[in-house]
């Protein structure tokens, strides 16, 4: 399986309900709504100071041109393109991080730290800064701060920061039209209702009302309102 069906599969099978959760969405806002967010379109039900404040947060930036750079290599690193979809620095996932480091202002010294020691172990280990090396040698240092169980206790913090980029990455993509396309949900649709079936009917010795089907019932018109006018009993 690969990173990006283990992510998707983490989603689903509702562990990552919990990344969600942790960004705010127990507010009651709709995926949708985040999505929103993301295009600056502020109709999803704020007070007006609510409002307001979302208009402030999203004009002001936290992260330098640097430091946001960073995060959108390490966001493709964590789920990067497949086939149709985008990988998940196309989808706004920057963006998303951009606000959320905003609105929830704890995560701003532990990305900010954790960027900087990615910075520092990058020119430790390479001297170059992270988004200058080659995919080979940014994967081997996010591979040895990947997985928390193998991860030696001199890089416990690069561990630390990249348990919480991801969550917001993967919140992020997940949140995104692009990603709720990718998991295939569809959401509460309006469904066609064709009665009660024939057989069923036939089974209890029923029958509709062949008059009200022919002037009432057609598949063409079931977004229109019946006034029942002409109807006749």
């Amino acid at each position: 399986m690969d990173r990006r069906e283990s992510l998707k599969t983490l989603i689903i099978g509702g562990a990552g309900s919990g990344l969600l959760m942790s960004c705010r969405l127990e507010n009651g806002e709709e995926v949708k709504e985040l999505t929103d967010i993301k295009e600056n379109k502020l109709y999803y039900g704020r007070t007006g100071p609510e409002a307001e404040r979302d208009e402030k947060l999203l004009s002001e930036d936290f992260y330098s041109e640097e430091e946001m750079a960073t995060i959108l290599v390490l966001a493709d690193i964590i789920i990067p393109g497949d086939g149709e979809y985008p990988a998940a620095s196309k989808t706004g996932v920057g963006e998303f991080i951009e606000f959320i480091t905003k609105d929830l202002p704890e995560h701003k010294i532990p990305m900010r730290g954790g960027l900087r020691w990615l910075k520092t172990e990058s020119n430790k280990r390479f001297n170059q800064n992270f988004t200058d090396l080659s995919q080979e040698n940014q994967l081997a240092i996010v591979d040895d701060i990947a997985y928390p169980s193998e991860v030696k206790p001199e890089l416990s913090q690069g561990a630390v920061f990249f348990n919480r980029i991801r969550n917001l990455v993967t919140t992020g993509y997940f949140t995104s039209k692009e990603g709720i396309e990718y998991l295939g949900y569809v959401g509460n649709k309006p469904n066609v209702w064709d009665g009660v079936p024939q057989d069923v009917l036939e089974k209890h010795g029923l029958a509709y009302d062949e008059k009200m089907l022919k002037q009432s019932i057609k598949p063409e018109e079931r977004n229109d309102i019946e006034t029942w006018e002409n109807y006749e009993v």
